[in-house]
């Protein structure tokens, strides 16, 4: 579990490591642990096409909702994205509660994007490729609990069928050396997290948490889907 300050119990000691000892570390670190690096996943071969329309969303948890939220800060064709819960109760939605894995509820993300640049099996594309592993049951990295689960939210039928058809493509085609666990589930609501969780990778860049567990991730984005990868983040507050 995170600590509330954002940083891992090795953060304590985290100024006198040097990058060379990064290995130490390799089972809490994305991008330093085999299971986690970055895959080269197809297209979906089910998806919705590029056309004008209203912004769409996509609510998805794959682990600390830190990393995810700032790798698809970096994503063209998005919007916005807000950190938050999914899973269960507004009640029940806040950090501290959400951290016991009590609640139902996951560390998730929302992702408003425009559909005429962007399509929704894009999106699942970015979060299966870069954004977390899929194959780790109830944690992600240094992080467990059912809270830090890999989890698609669908908000209506079309991105139901389209989530669970690339997870079976994915499947068939044996893109990963483990069994994909990502559930996909009706989304009943989301709920945005505290402001202190919002931007956070953007705004603590040399936090230890963030530069062994999220900082590859934007660097996956850029070196594995160079197409879809834009330098400049969208934040929160710029919308």
């Amino acid at each position: 579990m995170k600590t509330r300050g954002g940083e891992w119990l090795f953060g304590a000691i985290a100024g006198v490591l040097v990058l060379g000892f990064a290995a130490v570390f390799s089972s809490a670190g994305r991008g330093l642990h085999a299971a986690e690096k970055p895959i080269a996943v197809p297209v979906p071969a089910l998806d919705n096409p590029l056309a004008a329309g209203a912004l769409q969303t996509a609510v998805l948890a794959g682990g600390c909702f830190w990393g995810t939220q700032g790798v698809f800060e970096h994503v063209i064709g998005v919007h916005k994205v807000l950190a938050g819960y999914a899973g269960g109760s507004k009640s029940t939605a806040h950090y501290d509660t959400v951290s016991t894995g009590t609640t139902g509820h996951a560390e998730s993300i929302e992702v408003q994007f425009d559909p005429a640049k962007i399509s929704y099996g894009e999106i699942l594309r970015v979060f299966f490729s870069v954004a977390h592993d899929p194959t780790q049951l109830n944690r992600q990295g240094p992080d467990a609990g059912t809270q830090y689960r890999s989890s698609i939210f669908f908000a209506d039928p079309t991105q139901q069928k389209i989530a669970r058809a690339y997870i079976a493509q994915l499947q068939q085609a044996h893109v990963f050396s483990r069994p994909i666990v990502t559930r996909v589930d009706p989304l009943h609501g989301f709920y945005p997290a505290e402001a202190y969780h919002q931007d956070y990778l953007f705004h603590n860049p040399h936090a230890p948490y963030i530069v062994y567990n999220d900082l590859p991730k934007i660097e996956s984005l850029k070196r594995e889907l160079p197409d879809m990868f834009r330098d400049r983040p969208v934040l929160t507050a710029s919308r």
